[in-house]
């Protein structure tokens, strides 16, 4: 598959041009860009932070629960009851994720980690 960032008017031009010569059939999509991987590393590096230094409800969480915990707050998801007990959040993938809303993500993590004293690292600074 390919993929233009569009940066400017030699880029809008080199996609126009790619819709012009496609094939019937194809698909053209215009989407905000998903998270970069400098983000990435940056949220992974707070949940670690995180996870090390916050007991939640008297438990340790590791990063990728805090990871579900963190993305049902941002997205205000539903829970429901599990097939054999326990409850499921109906979750989202963080890497479906625009540059932005991965922003206000690590916004509400950055908070909620301030309000418990978390010490950040130099991870990602």
């Amino acid at each position: 598959m390919n993929q233009i960032i569009l940066t400017g008017q030699d880029a809008r031009r080199i996609a126009t041009k790619a819709v012009l010569e496609a094939p019937e059939g194809y698909l053209v999509e215009i989407k905000p860009q998903n998270r970069t991987s400098e983000q990435n590393k940056l949220l992974w590096a707070l949940l670690s932070d995180i996870s090390r230094q916050v007991d939640w409800y008297g438990k340790k969480l590791s990063c990728d629960a805090w990871k579900h915990v963190f993305t049902a707050a941002w997205k205000k998801q539903e829970s429901v009851p599990g097939i054999e007990g326990g409850f499921v959040v109906l979750g989202q993938s963080t890497s479906k994720l625009t540059k932005n809303e991965f922003a206000d993500l690590c916004e509400i993590i950055l908070a909620f980690g301030a309000a418990q004293n978390v010490r950040w690292t130099d991870e990602y600074n």
